[in-house]
């Protein structure tokens, strides 16, 4: 369990960070600002700042996020009426404020606030020691910071450095990052497995044998063989190939093997074993490598795509087709595959890492809002429409995307629960 712990977090961690720093880095290089880039969610546990961004750790490890200024989840609102400290310098300019009873090392001028403009004037008017004689107004640095409530200080946002300052190829580039670096993960991770391994699965129907308790080498199929159809029904790659045996588990089928010149029939009947909350039927084969160094190289890149093509074909099937939450997984579902990737040891895990980045990808470049393709679409809009849709409209849209999904998260989790843990 502790083994499993430490996996889920370590694997998880890579990815969000990854996915994160995508986002980061395109919106620092389009001259957005990020107040605050946050591995985990909840209560922080502590924070830095480093060149005008606060990175924070927070305590659950589920998630994470970037906050860019003026985004739609970015809100610094300073209401009328708020007691706050002010930090100024030697030009009488306000470098910080605090509005956090929680930092008790912040030494500043009491004020209590009346007015603010911390985006395009850069002005806090307020009364100072509680005096409400005098009104007197404190000129902000475009470089000040802010304690919020819970004592995290990050950078105001003004209006030059918020997100639709920048133009909107800078944007889309931005909103598309995260997922980029997911694709540039998966290829990394792949790639050193390749190596790891002493060479890459080509998606053929060559086969290589099990030494032990394989149902295949008892019926004489040997390393190299090709397995050419499964009752009749061609299977010209590894994917046709083990989508039919798993479904003939406990039946009899007839192969037709070719190996070397000669193709011969062989008849065997798969082993059953319980794969999740399935039964699949298993003959004791292994894609067969290819231990080239260019398909070491490439592999990567081939292992990327195929896998690609075999969710992007999953997820059509479920549009298309029968859905059901069973094709999806949560958080409990997530660390239940931990568990089982553990027990591959190293290149378990790095797979496992592998396939969850490239399923993050893919799943945020769908157009639904609050994702990163929902984001994407809209950029696309406003290409066609030459403007942006109104502030309005945007907000209502993202609020659907994330009541969907938090919506469809709740059936998930609660799907994966009964699955993993009440059966």
């Amino acid at each position: 369990m502790i083994t499993t712990i430490i996996a889920f977090i370590i694997v998880f961690g890579i990815i969000v960070i990854s996915h994160e720093f995508g986002h980061y880095y395109a919106a620092k290089k389009s001259g957005i600002l990020v107040r605050e880039f946050s591995v985990g969610m909840g209560p922080k546990l502590f924070y830095f700042i480093r060149n005008h961004t606060t990175f924070t750790l927070r305590l659950l490890p589920l998630g994470g996020y970037v906050r860019m200024a003026g985004d739609a989840d970015d809100d610094e609102e300073i209401k009328p009426g708020t007691p706050v400290s002010l930090k100024v310098n030697d030009d009488n300019l306000v470098t910080s404020i605090n509005t956090s009873n929680k930092n008790s090392l912040f030494q500043g001028i009491p004020v209590t606030v009346v007015k603010t403009d911390l985006e395009k004037d850069l002005f806090l008017e307020g009364y100072e020691n509680g005096d409400e004689s005098e009104l007197k107004r404190y000129a902000v640095a475009h470089d000040a910071t802010i304690v919020e409530s819970d004592g995290t200080e990050v950078q105001i946002a003004p209006v030059d450095v918020q997100f639709q300052s920048a133009s909107l190829p800078h944007r889309m580039i931005t909103n598309v990052a995260g997922v980029f670096n997911n694709f540039i993960l998966t290829i990394l991770v792949f790639t050193i497995l390749s190596f790891m391994q002493g060479g890459v699965a080509n998606n053929s129907n060559r086969v290589n044998v099990a030494p032990t308790d394989s149902v295949a080498r008892d019926a004489g199929i040997k390393n190299g063989d090709k397995i050419l159809s499964v009752n009749g029904v061609d299977t010209p790659n590894w994917n046709d190939l083990a989508t039919n045996i798993q479904n003939k588990a406990g039946k009899k089928v007839n192969l037709e093997v070719q190996s070397g010149q000669k193709t011969k029939k062989v008849s065997l009947t798969p082993k059953t074993v319980k794969s999740g909350d399935k039964k699949v039927g298993v003959i004791g084969i292994t894609e067969h490598l290819d231990t080239s160094f260019k398909a070491k190289i490439l592999g990567g890149f081939t292992q990327t795509y195929n896998l690609s093509a075999r969710l992007l074909s999953a997820l059509w099937s479920m549009i298309t087709g029968h859905f059901s939450l069973n094709d999806l997984g949560g958080p409990v579902a997530i660390f239940a595959t931990t568990s089982q990737a553990t027990r591959g040891g190293i290149a378990g895990v790095m797979y496992f890492l592998a396939f969850l980045s490239l399923n993050l990808a893919i799943i945020n470049l769908i157009p639904i809002p609050g994702l990163d393709g929902g984001k994407l679409l809209l950029n696309i809009i406003e290409a066609i429409r030459r403007k942006p849709v109104s502030e309005r409209t945007e907000t209502v849209l993202t609020l659907i995307g994330f009541v969907f999904l938090v919506v469809l998260m709740v059936l998930v989790t609660w799907n994966d629960i009964s699955r993993y843990f009440l059966h």
